[in-house]
């Protein structure tokens, strides 16, 4: 009798730890501007790898710091296992990994690496995210090749850097595609940066109308910037002017919805295309490596950085099909 009540007691005492067992594990995925298409791409595929690999995710986003650290908080109290974070400015990345350790999660930054208070990135956050200064250049040399197309002459044409430098990923963007131009002969003369506010189109219209107030000697522009939202701020501030599509070019980076929808006008506009840098790698792997990293201790690599690909009106159809968008 003294066995059986003791095996009993022993099943019950399991019983809760047998139930917590049973429980998916929990990854959040926090990101700084949930309504951009990028994020909403970046949740899908991180979605699916939920899917794929039998976890659950928590999508949250994060438009300051405040709500970051609630957010980090609320995912404690959910129990998670960990979380992939891009965070709305990367110098919080020392607030990230306090929160992180003291709440036993294990976190991976995405898009953007975060840093410490000197802007060194934190080494003991891996990364996923693009080499900005070499996507910048892809946007160079699409411009140099379109324009060698159009028979423009290199000293001719002004370039509208349409800058937003206090985020070092959107300074290396710009400065891979000025040094480009640079390289294929473009004068320095012709560089006209355009900072603007925020990283909207709007504050790159805004931006831009300025620029071409004080360079009207220019009668043709390439112009980018750090996503596609700036490129496409600089085409409408020149269409205001009368720079059409004949005396302008842009490509912008992302292969955002933004872009897919200048692209669908009848008429071409001056936004030529835009690098397009898959938000599958970036939404699936980075979940999947926090997921196995908590429940297998494979820690992901310190950082992954990816690639882009020019897309424009003619191959977008068949490029956005190759990445599964």
């Amino acid at each position: 009798m003294k066995m059986q009540r003791r095996a009993l007691t022993l099943a019950l005492l399991a019983t809760p730890f047998a139930l917590h067992a049973a429980e998916p594990v929990k990854i959040g995925f926090l990101v700084k501007q949930a309504e951009e298409p990028w994020f909403q791409d970046e949740w899908r595929f991180a979605e699916q790898a939920a899917k794929d690999k039998g976890f659950t995710l928590v999508k949250i986003g994060i438009p300051n710091g405040e709500k970051m650290m609630a957010a980090i908080d609320n995912l404690a109290a959910q129990k998670a296992a960990g979380f992939v974070i891009c965070a709305p400015d990367v110098k919080l990345g020392v607030a990230v990994n306090r929160a992180a350790k003291r709440h036993n999660l294990k976190v991976m930054s995405v898009d953007d690496q975060l840093v410490d208070g000197a802007g060194k990135p934190i080494a003991d956050i891996p990364h996923m995210g693009i080499s900005g200064y070499e996507i910048g250049k892809q946007v160079g040399v699409g411009l140099l090749e379109e324009m060698k197309a159009r028979g423009w002459k290199l000293d001719e044409v002004g370039v509208l850097r349409v800058a937003f430098d206090q985020l070092p990923t959107a300074k290396d963007r710009t400065m891979g595609a000025v040094d480009a131009l640079k390289a294929a002969g473009v004068p320095v003369a012709n560089i006209v940066d355009a900072p603007q506010a925020k990283t909207d189109t709007e504050s790159a219209f805004n931006a831009a109308n300025i620029a071409f107030t004080k360079n009207a000697k220019f009668k043709r522009w390439v112009a980018f910037g750090l996503n596609d939202e700036a490129a496409l701020g600089a085409v409408r501030a020149g269409e205001g002017r009368g720079i059409k599509q004949d005396a302008m070019l842009a490509i912008g980076i992302g292969g955002s919805q933004t872009a897919l929808n200048e692209f669908t006008k009848p008429t071409p506009t001056a936004f030529y295309g835009t690098v397009l840098i898959s938000p599958k790698r970036h939404g699936y792997e980075t979940a999947v490596a926090v997921f196995e990293w908590a429940t297998q201790g494979k820690a992901p690599p310190p950082v992954t950085l990816t690639s882009g690909t020019l897309m424009t009106r003619k191959n977008q159809a068949e490029l956005r099909k190759q990445m599964g968008l």
